[in-house]
């Protein structure tokens, strides 16, 4: 009876509650990787860094290379695996305990804030990096059952769950900067940071209890269920997926989505964030200097590069590999500003010592990096037959994860152009 209601009086998202809802849980799926990586000056300056430990220790040096590799390996093994062995598995058994892992990990993070860890650095750092392993590894088990949430719903809801995750960057570095200005100490803004990410989970662990109550998810859910149960009836079962084909005809905008991670993340975080202030005068101060003119200015304008794809696409698919390829020329460029990585001499002159020019760079590779990966996300499966768009979408999702890997990777030799090792 309740089925046939619902047939009869299609429901509709009232105030948009589903769609906010899925909003949030976009936020929540890269709450994670944002809340880490923006965390720079707490693990490198802080807890890392030579005045708590009363000394010169390597691992500040070295624990952004780290974290970003063990923040994004998880992701690129479930990425890829989930296109030849989709994970299974109850939808509300997946989120329920990807969630409740993560903010476990979230709480001992909090714990570790706490904890006086001077004495014990190695600890800690191998502690964290095996803490964010496991975050990241429940946050790509989350991030797949999320979009498979959403693809029962229309077309735009999809949409809601990809504006979240761009609102989630700009929104962490927000949180970095209050945490910074209301906190008397490093301590107490990590633990007002950190507990943000807290409130967040936890508010998505709730609405999505609350999505089996809504009569429109009710509806949209029953009538995808009838669809998968119609092709299932219909589909040959000795029918395979063609992955190399589809693979191949999709290659060129599945090489245009890698590259533009992998020059993204060649220089963001590794290069922008060590780019020190030059005049001394600027009005950013040395406090909020990274936040800003690094993770606040990427994300924002990431963000607004994302919106754009959805106004205009430019080029066509033909030609987009054109400007995608000419922004490999912002690696050299950043690197001739005033970049001066940990236990590092530069050897090479600084070029672009003004803020204002690093700032409008900043700017240009958030804006290009939100704009031609969303463009060329949607061109990827329009190269194939409508009944594999699916599998070429999932192609690019691993593409992207690949992309940001290989770019973390190579981001970390590109001080050998400029500078010599001190040993």
């Amino acid at each position: 009876m309740a089925e046939a209601e619902l047939e009869t009086d299609p429901p509709k998202d009232r105030w948009n509650i589903v769609y906010l809802i899925l909003v949030l849980h976009g936020i929540g799926i890269l709450m994670p990787w944002n809340m880490f990586i923006n965390a720079k000056s707490y693990f490198v300056d802080y807890k890392l860094g030579e005045e708590y430990l009363n000394g010169k220790f390597h691992y500040a040096a070295i624990f952004m290379s780290y974290l970003t590799i063990s923040a994004q390996l998880p992701n690129l093994l479930f990425n890829w695996l989930n296109i030849f062995c989709p994970i299974g598995g109850k939808l509300t058994t997946r989120i329920v305990w990807s969630i409740l892992t993560e903010v476990l990990c979230f709480v001992f993070t909090v714990a570790l804030v706490m904890i006086n860890t001077a004495h014990i650095p190695n600890i800690f750092f191998w502690v964290t990096l095996g803490c964010i392993i496991l975050l990241n590894t429940a946050n790509g088990i989350y991030n797949n059952s999320v979009f498979g949430m959403a693809a029962k719903l229309p077309q735009k809801y999809i949409g809601a769950v990809v504006l979240g995750t761009n609102l989630s960057g700009t929104l962490t570095s927000l949180a970095d900067i209050a945490s910074l200005t209301v906190a008397p100490n490093p301590k107490t803004a990590a633990i007002y940071y950190f507990t943000t990410a807290l409130f967040i989970l936890l508010a998505c662990f709730d609405t999505y209890f609350a999505l089996p109550l809504n009569r429109f998810y009710k509806y949209h859910e029953l009538i995808y269920q009838r669809q998968i149960n119609n092709k299932e009836s219909k589909q040959n079962k000795n029918e395979s997926v063609p992955y190399w084909q589809i693979f191949k005809k999709s290659l060129p905008q599945q090489f245009n989505i890698f590259f533009v991670f992998f020059i993204t993340l060649s220089i963001f975080p590794a290069i922008h964030s060590d780019i020190k202030k030059s005049d001394k005068n600027f009005f950013i101060s040395d406090k909020y200097y990274v936040s800003i003119m690094c993770f606040l200015t990427f994300n924002v304008t990431a963000l607004v590069g994302s919106y754009l794809s959805t106004l205009f696409s430019w080029p066509k698919p033909k030609w987009l590999y054109v400007p995608i390829f000419l922004r490999a020329l912002l690696i050299p460029l950043f690197l001739v500003c005033n970049y001066h990585p940990r236990e590092i001499i530069r050897v090479t002159p600084v070029i672009i010592n003004n803020e204002y020019v690093f700032w409008a760079l900043g700017g240009i590779l958030g804006l290009s990096s939100g704009y031609f990966s969303s463009v060329a996300m949607m061109y990827a499966p329009s190269c194939v037959e409508p009944k594999y768009s699916g599998v070429a979408g999932m192609f690019g999702a691993a593409m992207i994860i690949t992309g940001i890997c290989c770019g973390l990777i190579c981001g970390n030799y590109y001080s050998l152009l400029i500078t010599k090792i001190k040993w």
